[in-house]
C-alpha cells in the first residue's frame, strides 16, 4: 500500500477546514473505473478521523460489493480492527430504496435502513458503512434516491462524511446525490491520456447541483499523487 498521507495533507488544507460543529460532506468520483476513487476516498477518511472534532464517515455507494468495507477488513494493522455493526442510520432514512420491499412476518414492510450497517474502525472515530447485500431475496434490486432525509440527518451526528461513488461509466449514484454533497473530488488516474470523460462529468455535477473542487490526479503507481484546485478546461 502506497503511503499517501503527504498527498492527503494537501487535499486537506486545499479543501479547508470545517467550520466548528459543522458537518462537511465531500464525495469522492471519477469518470471511468479503475481511476482509484475508493483509495482515494479511504485514505482521506483515515486523515479526517485523526483530526475531526467529531466522528469521520466512510459512506459506500457501491451497494453490490461494499468495497470499502471489505478493504479495511483485510487490514486491520493499518485500519483498525472493525466493530461490530450497528444501525446506519440515524432517523430510520435511507438513501436507497429496496424493491420489490421484503414483507414483515408480522405485517408490514422490512425498512430500507435496516440493509444498512456501520462499523466503527479500531475505535469510535472512525465508521464505515455496509449494505448487507446477502439480505436481499428473489428479485429485489436496490436504488439510490435522491432525496436529503439521510444526509441531513447524518450531519447532526459526524463532522466529516466522505461519500464513495462508483464510477460514472457504471452509476448515476454521484449524479443524483451531487446537489447534497458540499463538495466533489474527481479522481483521475495520471496514467489516463483522455481528460474528456472528466470534464464531461465535471459539467454534468454542475448541471445536477454538484459543486466540485477540484481534482486529484492519482499517480500513486508512479509517484505521489497531487491535488490541484484548478478545475478541469
Amino acid at each position: 500500500m502506497v503511503d499517501l498521507n503527504v498527498e492527503m495533507a494537501e487535499l486537506w488544507g486545499s479543501l479547508g477546514t470545517p467550520a466548528p460543529g459543522r458537518a462537511h460532506v465531500i464525495q469522492f468520483v471519477a469518470a471511468r473505473r479503475g481511476e482509484g476513487t475508493s483509495t482515494a476516498a479511504r485514505e482521506f477518511a483515515r486523515f479526517a478521523a485523526k483530526r475531526a472534532g467529531r466522528k469521520t464517515w466512510l459512506v459506500d455507494l457501491d451497494l453490490v460489493d461494499s468495497p470499502q468495507y471489505q478493504a479495511i477488513a483485510t487490514d486491520p494493522e493499518r485500519y483498525g480492527q472493525l466493530g461490530r455493526g450497528a444501525p446506519a442510520s440515524p432517523d430510520g432514512s435511507a438513501f436507497f430504496t429496496v424493491q420489490p420491499p421484503a414483507p414483515k412476518p408480522g405485517g408490514g414492510v422490512w425498512p430500507d435502513a435496516k440493509y444498512l450497517t456501520a462499523h466503527s474502525v479500531g475505535g469510535p472515530r472512525f465508521w464505515v458503512t455496509r449494505f448487507n447485500r446477502e439480505a436481499l431475496r428473489g428479485r429485489q434490486k436496490v436504488h439510490i434516491l435522491p432525496g436529503v432525509e439521510y444526509w441531513s440527518a447524518l450531519r447532526r451526528h459526524a463532522e466529516i462524511i466522505i461519500v464513495d461513488s462508483p464510477s460514472a461509466d457504471r452509476s448515476q449514484a454521484a449524479l443524483t446525490l451531487a446537489q447534497h454533497m458540499d463538495q466533489t473530488v474527481l479522481v483521475v488516474s495520471a496514467q489516463q491520456p483522455d481528460v474528456r470523460p472528466p470534464g464531461l462529468l465535471r459539467d454534468a455535477l454542475a448541471s445536477a447541483g454538484g459543486r466540485t473542487a477540484g481534482v486529484f490526479f492519482n499517480q500513486a503507481s508512479v509517484q505521489p499523487p497531487k491535488f490541484l484546485k484548478a478545475i478541469l478546461p
